[in-house]
C-alpha cells in the first residue's frame, strides 16, 4: 500500500518539502510526494564533509550523499536545495557529544540532531518555502487522535525510530509527515527499485554519522584533549583496583575492557565520576536502578491513559513497565545499564507519550535503605 501525506484540503496547489539525506528512505519519500501531485521540493542540510571525515560513503548530509540526493531530484524533475549548516551541527551536536562524554555521560547525538538542525532549521526553511508540510524518511507513524496528532512506533519494529524522536514538539508534529512508518524496509527498497531510483541498493547510514569508523573515543579526544586524562578504577567498596586512560573509554554497564584481573567476580562500570575522574565498578547487582530523574521533559501524551505505561532507556532496549512521578521515572522492576545522558522515552502501547534526558539514577539499594 502506497502511503499518502494526509495533507489538509488544498487551497490551490499543495507544496511538500522533503528532508533529503541522499539515502534510500528520504529518496522514496520524495518520489511518493512527487507522485501525489503536490509540488515537491527536496532540501538537504550539509552538516559536515563525511568523505573528508572518514573516507567512505554510507552516512548522511555530506558530499557524496548530497550528490545522490540531487541525482534523485533530477530524475523526479523536482527542485533541490542545499543549505550549509555545518556550524550549527558542530555546536549543537558534535560539541555537545564531546562535552557529554567529558562529563561522564552517555550522549545521544541523533536526538540532538533531530532537535536542532534536522527539525528546527528544516522547519524554518520549509515554512519560508511556503510548504504545507515537511516530510522525512523516519520510520515512525503520525496518527490523528482525538486531541490532535500523535506520535506512534513504526509498524516494522526492527526499523522503529520513535526513541530518537521523543523531543518532537506538538507544533512540529502537526507539520511533519512520516510516510514510511507503515512500511517494512524491504518494501521501501522495492519501491525505490520500481521507481528507478539509483539509491535503491545504497547501504543504510551509520547511527552516529560523524564518528570515524565508530571510534567515538578518538573523536572526543581530538576535540577535547583533556578527555584522555587518566584516573583510578575504584570498586564500590572503596578499593582502588587499577587505572584508566580517560573516562571517554567507558560507559555504564560495560564489562569488557576494564583491564583489571585477578578478581573472583566479574565487574561492571557502575558510575563515572567526572569530578574525580574515577571509574566506579562493582558486581552486576550494583547496576540495578529503581528510578531515574529526568530533565527537559517533552510531553506528547495529552488525552492518554496513565495505565500500561512502558519506558525505554536505550534505543535497542525492550520497553519495561514504569510510571512517571513528577520528574522521576520509577521502574516496576529493577532496570540495568541506565546511564545519565541517555533518554527515557515513555509509551502507552505504540504511542509515544514523551520523554526526557536522564540526569541521575537511584540505585535499588539506596532506595531500599531510604
Amino acid at each position: 500500500m502506497v502511503p499518502d501525506f494526509q495533507l489538509p484540503a488544498p487551497l490551490g496547489r499543495r507544496r511538500i518539502v522533503v528532508a533529503m539525506s541522499g539515502g534510500v528512505d528520504s529518496s522514496v519519500v520524495a518520489a511518493l510526494a512527487a507522485r501525489s501531485g503536490a509540488e515537491t521540493v527536496g532540501v538537504t542540510l550539509q552538516l559536515y564533509d563525511h568523505g573528508e571525515a572518514v573516507g567512505r560513503a554510507g552516512a548522511c548530509c555530506a558530499g557524496r550523499d548530497i550528490r545522490d540526493a540531487r541525482a534523485v531530484c533530477d530524475r523526479l524533475g523536482i527542485a533541490h536545495y542545499v543549505f550549509d549548516h555545518e556550524t550549527n551541527f558542530r555546536t549543537q551536536v558534535i560539541d555537545d557529544f564531546a562535552d557529554g562524554y567529558l562529563a561522564g555521560r552517555t550522549p545521544i547525538p541523533c536526538v540532538k540532531c533531530n532537535m536542532g538542525p534536522k527539525f528546527t532549521d528544516l522547519f524554518a526553511l520549509a515554512r519560508q518555502l511556503g510548504a504545507d508540510c515537511l516530510a522525512t524518511g523516519h520510520y515512525v507513524r503520525r496518527v490523528e487522535g482525538a486531541n490532535g496528532a500523535e506520535l506512534h512506533r513504526a509498524v516494522d519494529p526492527a526499523r522503529d525510530q520513535s526513541y530518537f524522536l521523543f523531543a518532537t514538539t506538538r507544533d512540529q508534529l502537526d507539520f511533519l509527515r512520516f510516510p514510511l512508518g507503515g512500511l517494512p524496509k524491504a518494501e521501501v527498497r522495492a519501491l525505490a527499485a520500481e521507481l528507478g531510483l539509483g539509491v535503491a541498493g545504497k547501504p543504510d547510514s551509520q547511527d552516529i554519522c560523524f564518528v570515524p569508523d565508530g571510534d567515538y573515543a578518538g573523536l572526543v579526544r581530538k576535540l577535547r584533549p583533556e578527555a584522555g586524562e587518566g584516573g583510578e578504577i575504584v570498586h564500590i567498596d572503596g578499593r582502588v583496583l587499577g587505572t584508566h586512560r580517560g573516562l571517554v573509554g567507558y560507559t555504564v554497564g560495560q564489562r569488557r575492557g576494564l583491564e583489571i584481573g585477578g578478581l573472583a567476580e566479574p565487574l561492571y562500570v557502575v558510575r563515572l565520576d567526572a569530578a574525580t575522574k574515577r571509574v566506579i565498578v562493582g558486581p552486576r547487582a550494583a547496576l540495578a536502578v529503581a528510578a531515574a530523574r529526568i530533565e527537559g521533559l517533552n510531553w506528547l501524551g495529552e488525552g492518554a491513559s496513565g495505565e500500561g505505561v512502558t519506558v525505554k532507556v536505550r534505543s535497542l532496549a525492550r520497553p519495561v513497565p514504569a510510571r512517571l512521578e513528577g520528574d522521576r521515572v520509577v521502574f516496576a522492576s529493577p532496570e540495568y545499564g541506565v546511564a545519565p545522558g541517555q533518554a527515557a522515552v515513555l509509551y502507552s502501547g505504540d504511542r509515544v507519550l514523551g520523554g526526557g534526558w536522564i540526569a541521575a539514577t537511584e540505585a535499588v539499594e539506596t532506595v531500599a535503605a531510604a
